[in-house]
């Protein structure tokens, strides 16, 4: 389900680890995809960011959208900010092989 039960979220995948705020989100709100368990957000989130829907582990790939986004360079919790602070770009990096990145070369 893409959109959250009451709007507030979307996540167009349904193996995504993250959702993006459609509007700000106060820590303790609760976000629910359909029948899943509800998300409770961790601290606030602005319009437009992501946070967790799932536990996301150090080094783990997230995916946004479907798509590899970049790699958790520690835990993150369900519900938490996942922005610059927690997340190492993976996109262009000559230094990572592509298996590294979950990815396959020519």
């Amino acid at each position: 389900m893409p959109l959250s039960d009451d709007g507030a979220a979307l996540r167009l995948k349904d193996d995504d680890d993250v959702a993006v705020a459609l509007r700000d989100l106060s820590a303790g709100s609760t976000v629910v995809f359909g029948g899943e368990s509800p998300v409770v957000v961790a601290g606030a989130i602005l319009t437009g960011h992501k946070f967790a829907v799932r536990p996301i582990a150090g080094g783990a790939l997230i995916r946004k959208y479907g798509q590899v986004i970049g790699r958790a360079v520690g835990p993150i919790v369900i519900g938490e900010h996942v922005h610059v602070h927690n997340v190492e770009g993976t996109r262009g990096r000559g230094d990572l092989p592509l298996n590294a990145l979950g990815l396959t070369g020519p």
